[in-house]
């Protein structure tokens, strides 16, 4: 059976246990006007520009969602990010959880990483948006390696909201994606295009929409790149992609005017 088929049949039992921690409720999502204006800037609990599928299960009472890599890499041992600043503390819960991190953001709201690999990240240490927490793992009651993320205010469960955008409860992976901008950052490393309307898109893949295009060459800065689809053009094969930081998407490093297939000093997504 597939990780995806297993983690989406999760044995009742399992649902259950997971809703013995300390200072939860299993009450439905009712963010009230006031708390939904209070909340940080929630952003994905996994590096930039990295693609994730993501899906609820239905017998599960809680407002998390499960989230597993869908661009190609491993989704054990990827480092896991807070999604906004805080002070988290580090728990673990053998029949549940396992190693598990709560971010305390202030103003009531907080967010949970269960099944961590590993923590990176001292007790009571206050952690930045984008620095790494953990590695995603499958400790505790966990059938395969994945992210399961809440958001909280008051020690209630909110329908999860990234980049202040309201994220679906599909009920099974592959059914909705996120790509995330967290730990972006900085300035990114300067380049230049060359070609003519070379297409920007939403992430490493033929197929992904296009967010942006250049009508020319054009002086970019290039935050982090990874591998994605393999595109061929003007005599050249490559499957290394750039994540610009204005355009906002990737483009083929074909079309960075640079003579390496992978960038020299630009990080891996």
């Amino acid at each position: 059976m597939s990780l995806f088929r297993r983690l989406s049949a999760l044995p009742a039992v399992v649902l259950l246990a997971l809703t013995a921690l300390t200072g939860l409720t299993a009450a439905p999502a009712q963010a009230a006007p006031a708390a939904v204006a209070a909340a940080p800037n929630f952003k994905a609990p996994f590096p930039c520009g990295q693609r994730w599928t993501y899906g609820h299960h239905s017998a599960e009472v809680r407002r998390a969602l499960d989230f597993v890599r869908a661009d190609g890499g491993a989704t054990a041992g990827t480092p896991v990010l807070a999604s906004a600043a805080g002070t988290a503390t580090r728990h673990y819960q053998a029949s549940g959880a396992g190693n598990y991190i709560v971010i305390d953001h202030g103003g009531g709201w907080r967010t949970y990483y269960f099944h961590l690999a590993a923590y990176s990240v001292a007790n009571g240490a206050y952690v930045g948006q984008g620095q790494q927490i953990g590695t995603t793992g499958s400790t505790g009651n966990s059938s395969g390696a994945h992210i399961h993320y809440e958001q909280l205010y008051n020690g209630t469960g909110q329908n999860i909201v990234i980049n202040g955008v309201a994220l679906s409860y599909p009920g099974s992976y592959h059914q909705a994606y996120l790509t995330s901008d967290n730990g972006c950052g900085g300035t990114g490393v300067p380049f230049t295009t060359w070609g003519s309307g070379v297409n920007v898109r939403a992430d490493a893949r033929l197929s992904a929409p296009v967010v942006a295009t250049l009508g020319g060459p054009t002086a970019v800065r290039v935050l982090c790149q990874k591998q994605g689809d393999t595109v061929t053009a003007e005599g050249y094969t490559n499957n290394w992609w750039s994540k610009l930081r204005d355009q906002n998407g990737f483009v083929s490093n074909i079309y960075i005017d640079h003579p390496s297939a992978q960038l020299p000093g630009v990080p891996v997504c």
